[in-house]
This record gives C-alpha cells, structure tokens and sequence, in this order.
C-alpha cells in the first residue's frame, strides 16, 4: 500500500511538472501576427536591446519563414548582431542571407554588413592579423560588386586603413626579424610592405629598414638604391635623413644650417 501511495505521487508531481512544462512551451512558442513580431524588433532596436531585438527578428522568420518579413528580418537579426558586437553570430546570419537571397535589394548592404563584422574586429598588429585579411576581401568584395553604391564608397575608405593595418604588421615582424639579425627575413618583410601597400603610411619607414638590413649585411649598393627611392619619394622625410646618415655616416642633424644644406648635397647623391 506504502508502495502505490509512493508511486501515485511520483507520478502526480511527474504529470505537474510535465503539465507546466507544456504550459511554458505554448507560451514561448505561441504564433503571433508577423508584423506584431518585427515592430517589437524594431522598438527593441531602438532601445539599443540588440540581443532582444535579434531574438524578435529570428522568431519573424521561425514563426513565418514563407512571408517577405522573413527575409527582411534576416539581414535585421544580422545588424542587430553587429551593434551588440556578437560578431560570430552576425556572420552567419549574413552569410546564409547572401547564400539565400543573392537577388535580393538588400544584398548590398548585406556584403557591406559583412565587411563591418570583420572590420571591426580588427586587432592591434601584435596579435595575428587573420581577421584583418577578412576584412581586405571582403571590402574588396563590396567594391567590386556593387561599385555605385554609398556602401562601396565607404568601404574604399575603410580599404585603405585596413591596407595600412595590415602593412604596419608586416613592418612590426620585419623590425623584430632586424633587432634578432635575421636580416634575410627582414628584407622579406619590408619587401612586402613596399610591393603590396604601396600606397600605406609606412612606405617611407619600410624603405629605410631595408636600406638598414641591406648595409647590415654589407649590401652597400643595395642600400643605396633603396636609399635613392626614398629620398627621390619622400625627399623631406625623417626616415630618408635616417637613411642618408646611414649611408654616409654624416649625421645632418646638428644644426639648421646643415639641414638646409643637406637637401642640396643629397640632390648629386640621388640623382
């Protein structure tokens, strides 16, 4: 008797809980109207609830996958992702949306959105520079596609500090390999910032380590025409007196008067 009593009540509390359970999951999914769905996402965005708001915009597209909303909401969960920097998240909701929908009017702004996932993630060049390589394509990407868009103008300027991002690593890994003497390596390094981000900050600085790690291995002719570069580019350049003080190991730098008349005895050096 002990027995049956026990087990009635396992198995009452069993078919309360189990009731309860059935009673949370009707809440959680019950269907809602479309547009009831997406203007919560929407008032969710506004109040910067990114989370919520890409949570609302899932749902318009779980509860009503067949409706134009859905799509829509796809690229919404995708932004919503990005501003509250789940990056991870907003990646594969663009990518599947690009994959789905490559007619789509807002296809643009979807391989733009892409690109800022990555962009944004862009790390100091101490760390590996995977992601900033993501970028670079991916902005190139948005360009070459859709030229004539506000997105490919903004993504060209962005294309430019993530060029000059990526060439500031080389030249940090380039500087490391010249303080430890491996001086092959280092000429490999600045190498690549002078012959693929041509048009970087850093081209005036790589062109002088390279003149330094040519001299340091007795190159002295190598040095000097990477020297001529420099200067015939950048003739006004800290780096280029840098270069000239090393060639010729005459420190320019004493006074106003030998600065001035620097420029017009490194003219026969040059040229």
């Amino acid at each position: 008797m002990k027995i049956y009593k026990l087990l009635t009540m396992v198995l009452g509390a069993t078919l309360v809980i189990a009731c309860a359970g059935d009673n949370d999951a009707d809440k959680a999914y019950v269907e809602r109207p479309v547009h009831e769905i997406y203007n919560q996402a929407i008032n969710a965005l506004e109040k910067q609830n990114f989370e919520h708001a890409a949570a609302l915009f899932d749902e318009v597209e779980r509860q009503h996958p067949y409706s134009l909303w859905a799509t829509k909401a796809q690229v919404m969960a995708g932004y919503a992702n990005y501003e509250g920097n789940k990056y991870g998240d907003a990646l594969t909701t663009l990518n599947r949306f690009i994959q789905l929908h490559p007619g789509n009017k807002d296809i643009p702004y979807a391989y733009y959105l892409r690109a800022l996932c990555y962009y944004e993630q862009i790390t100091d060049v101490s760390r590996d520079q995977g992601v900033t390589q993501k970028a670079l394509t991916s902005l190139q990407d948005t360009i070459r596609r859709f030229p004539n868009t506000k997105y490919a103008r903004d993504a060209k300027l962005k294309l430019d500090l993530t060029r000059d991002h990526l060439a500031g690593k080389e030249l940090a890994v380039g500087r490391w390999y010249l303080r430890q003497r491996g001086y092959l390596a280092a000429i490999t390094r600045f190498r690549q910032v002078v012959e693929k981000y041509q048009t970087t900050s850093h081209i005036p600085e790589a062109l002088h380590r390279l003149s330094e790690a040519y001299s340091a291995l007795g190159l002295k002719t190598e040095a000097q025409k990477v020297a001529s570069v420099l200067g015939h580019n950048y003739p006004g350049s800290e780096w280029y007196i840098d270069s000239y003080t090393l060639i010729t190991g005459s420190d320019i730098r004493k006074t106003e008067k030998d600065k001035k008349g620097f420029f017009a005895r490194a003219r026969d050096w040059i040229f």
